[in-house]
């Protein structure tokens, strides 16, 4: 299983939504994915970061870094290669980062 595999299935077992897969092969030499993900509360975006954070390690030892998990607004989890955001709705809606690294069309969540 990809490392890439491994986010994208926690963030779904965690019930994450709007989850967006972005590809920065090519577009930025900080990581080759990014993840952009929402939860429905505080406490839930909270959670879902600290349970990748654990999964991460627990299955391939990578030690991620984890930041904004106090206020649980925005946690982003480093994890090297992916760089994954997860937001509250309200504050993904505000910053809308997905924008800057996705075509206009595959920048809209599936269900929009």
């Amino acid at each position: 299983m990809s490392l890439l595999d491994l986010v994208l299935n926690s963030l779904q077992d965690d019930k994450a939504e709007d989850i967006i897969p972005i590809d920065l092969s090519g577009k930025s030499s900080m990581a080759d994915h990014m993840v952009v993900a929402s939860g429905r509360s505080s406490r839930q975006v909270a959670a879902i970061s600290e349970k990748l954070l654990q999964r991460i390690k627990e299955t391939t030892g990578i030690i991620a870094k984890l930041e904004g998990k106090g206020t649980g607004d925005w946690v982003l989890v480093d994890a090297g290669d992916i760089i994954v955001h997860v937001f509250r709705p309200e504050v993904r809606e505000f910053y809308q980062i997905e924008k800057m690294w996705l075509p206009d069309e595959a920048a809209e969540p599936a269900d929009a």
